[in-house]
């Protein structure tokens, strides 16, 4: 998973990479007008709990890539955003500033996250509509000397994209049918990608973290198709994160934030990108993989190994608590909770797999 993180200046951005991956993007100096990537490993109690039934020689979790570019002002995202990089992100992240700091003012005098969100949602339509604008000038042109339909199949959807971002339509508002998906999955259109809003939020405000949306006026902004708002304070995290495990955890209960900030940011990507784990497991390797929900089992096994999936015969499956329970997989086959499943079995989150293939 690659989410992209970015925002205006001064809404602590920087700080945000850096707590979520532990890469300082300072740096890096000019290199990240390119982006600067960092990756963090997902927390997974199962996959402990797993790896302390199996004591594997290798314990693998899922990683998020975060790829941090550079703040911008007002009108230039069409300019200043890597779209090239930005456009292979499963997600954006758009970190809007919810913090008082006098001595860091606002440039738009008070703090506002709605507004601000609005403000950065124009400017994603705003570059899509350059992208869209060119592709039809040049499709209109093909189409004149070609007449081939494929060109003009395409000739009407891109009009119909340029209409609706000249109405202030984000394209993640745009019902599209599989062809029509299909058709546009080459274009970098920031505004089609799924949306985290990212509050960075005041250290007292810990209480109000669980809310979301509605303790920051963001609850239209949340009511929008692929888009989800999430509430951390990244200054208070990033001092909480050099503390002892124990005096982190006391220390986040006398704020009032319930869940650390890395934790919390996951989980809100995971749901807005409709993500799953399952684990593989033995005494080599114990493994989380993440796949979208409603994969089948012969694609889940493709995640794992493309052999697996071009020869996968079946698929064992036992559900994470009914392994812990039965205490190990020759139990769990003894109890039938172990079960046998073919390549149209929907893997659900929580599963332990192996996969059974010939090649």
């Amino acid at each position: 998973m690659r989410i992209g993180l970015f925002g205006f200046p001064l809404t602590g951005k920087s700080t945000m990479f850096t707590l979520l991956t532990g890469v300082d993007p300072s740096a890096h100096g000019a290199a990240r007008r390119e982006g600067q990537i960092g990756v963090s490993k997902v927390p997974e109690p199962r996959l402990d709990r797993l790896a302390e039934m199996y004591k594997p020689k290798k314990v693998t979790p899922a990683t998020i890539e975060y790829l941090d570019v550079a703040g911008m002002e007002k009108g230039e995202a069409a300019k200043v955003l890597p779209l090239d990089q930005l456009r292979l992100a499963d997600a954006l992240a758009h970190v809007v500033r919810g913090f008082h700091d006098d001595a860091v003012p606002h440039g738009e005098g008070e703090i506002d996250p709605a507004r601000d969100s609005a403000t950065m949602e124009t400017e994603l339509i705003l570059a899509d509509h350059e992208i869209a604008e060119r592709r039809v000038e040049k499709l209109d042109a093909l189409v004149r000397k070609t007449n081939k339909d494929t060109e003009k199949q395409e000739l009407a959807l891109m009009r119909r994209v340029l209409g609706e971002l000249e109405r202030g339509v984000p394209l993640r508002n745009v019902e599209l049918d599989p062809r029509e998906r299909s058709m546009l999955r080459g274009y970098p259109f920031l505004s089609r990608k799924p949306l985290l809003v990212v509050v960075n939020a005041d250290e007292t405000d810990g209480p109000k973290l669980d809310e979301g949306a509605t303790a920051f006026g963001l609850e239209e902004m949340e009511r929008h198709p692929a888009t989800e708002v999430v509430a951390l304070s990244a200054k208070i995290e990033n001092e909480i994160a050099h503390l002892e495990a124990s005096d982190a955890a006391a220390f986040r209960s006398d704020l009032g934030i319930r869940e650390p900030a890395l934790e919390r940011m996951i989980r809100h990507s995971y749901h807005l990108l409709g993500y799953i784990s399952f684990f593989t497991v033995g005494e080599d390797e114990c493994r989380v993989w993440t796949i979208r929900a409603g994969t089948t089992a012969r694609a889940a096994a493709g995640t794992i190994h493309t052999d697996l999936e071009k020869g996968f015969i079946r698929m064992e499956v036992v559900a994470y608590e009914d392994l812990l329970e039965a205490g190990s997989w020759n139990a769990a086959r003894d109890r039938g909770t172990l079960r046998l499943e073919g390549k149209d079995y929907v893997v659900k989150d929580g599963d332990v797999v192996v996969v059974r293939f010939n090649v």
